[in-house]
């Protein structure tokens, strides 16, 4: 479970967030400067708020009173989150296989190799293993930082757009993979979208975020209905 009470200033934006995440997939819904990044990296650790708790599985991650990380430093991995965004950020100077073992401290290199191995697989990118990064396309980039992400076993995965390169088969495809992957390994995963045909495909718990609040909480089929129906009705029109 993810227990949020946080207040954010950036610049004339404001986040101001009160709620609890318990499902194992949530999709965080809403339009481009509703807030959907900056709830992630807060989450994250990647940046802090103003006021405010942030727990993850029953552990503080977040000073009550002064908001500062109780774990400070800029990787995500140290509060057991992988964290996959829209932009790959894959370390140039590593091929795919270093990249996505990157965070992954194993002591046995055998047990490591075939972490790496799977986590490939997983995204359907195995053949991509011995290349670098500068030789992918946008969407075999974002497979990537999608294996990297998963390879040290996160407690918490946050999915930021994470495959907007994909075509829409291809995404439908990975995701409804991913999501069957992670609900057996027990992973809770936080999916931020603006595209409501990702939260429908997956049948998510979705959070409505607009203007910096959560403007509604619940299944996908209630809090996405008007949603729904104008993606019928363009559709019907096509």
């Amino acid at each position: 479970m993810i227990e949020l009470l946080l207040r954010a200033r950036r610049g004339g934006f404001g986040l101001e967030i009160e709620c609890s995440f318990a499902a194992p997939w949530t999709v965080v819904f809403g339009p481009s400067g509703a807030g959907k990044s900056t709830l992630l990296r807060l989450i994250a650790g990647l940046d802090r708020p103003d006021s405010g708790r942030i727990a993850i599985h029953g552990q503080e991650v977040t000073d009550t009173k002064t908001g500062l990380n109780l774990r400070p430093g800029p990787l995500a991995t140290q509060r057991g989150v992988g964290l996959v965004a829209q932009q790959s950020a894959l370390f140039p100077h590593l091929r795919v296989a270093s990249n996505v073992g990157y965070g992954v401290s194993w002591k046995d290199i055998n047990a490591k190799v075939t972490r790496i191995e799977e986590m490939l697989e997983l995204v359907g990118a195995s053949h991509l293993i011995r290349r670098w990064p500068r030789d992918l396309s946008g969407g075999e980039a974002q497979r990537v930082s999608l294996a990297r992400a998963l390879a040290p076993k996160p407690k918490l995965l946050l999915l930021d757009e994470p495959l907007s390169a994909l075509d829409a088969g291809a995404r439908d495809q990975l995701l409804t993979r991913l999501q069957t992957w992670l609900t057996e390994q027990k992973i809770q995963t936080i999916l931020v979208t603006h595209d409501a045909a990702d939260a429908l495909a997956t049948g998510a718990e979705v959070a409505l975020l607009q203007e910096g609040k959560l403007a509604a909480v619940g299944p996908a089929s209630q809090v996405l209905a008007a949603e729904r129906e104008r993606l019928l009705a363009r559709l019907r029109l096509s």
